[in-house]
């Protein structure tokens, strides 16, 4: 059974740095894309970045420039720094993974989320 824990939301200032963790159990993982979605209050939920197993990588327009996805396979683990923040970043953030190897194909699995309050 696949399970994703996030880690690493919290509050933090206008401007400011959080890096988000993500980390997977019951999968191949390297073979798997990842994903983080966010989903504020009264919104749908949107695709923040995504990572296939090849390290290609996908972003929002709305995060590029500002926010990075990384794998570290040996750990089973996607991070997600995200620099530069605005209250608009504010949201649920969700881990998510991919049967496939590609983005493309769409997410499978889901963590339980973790808050990111950017304040001003």
């Amino acid at each position: 059974q696949v399970q994703l824990v996030e880690s690493g939301g919290g509050l933090v200032q206008v401007g400011g740095s959080l890096r988000l963790s993500c980390a997977a159990s019951g999968s191949i993982f390297n073979a798997n894309a990842m994903g983080w979605y966010r989903q504020a209050p009264g919104t749908q939920r949107e695709l923040v970045a995504a990572i296939s197993s090849g390290g290609s990588t996908n972003y929002a327009d709305s995060v590029k420039g500002r926010f990075t996805i990384s794998r570290d396979n040996a750990k089973k683990t996607v991070y997600l720094q995200m620099n530069s923040l605005k209250p608009g970043d504010t949201a649920v953030y969700y881990c998510s993974l991919s049967r496939s190897g590609s983005y493309y194909g769409g997410f499978n699995y889901w963590g339980q989320g973790t808050q990111v309050t950017v304040s001003s």
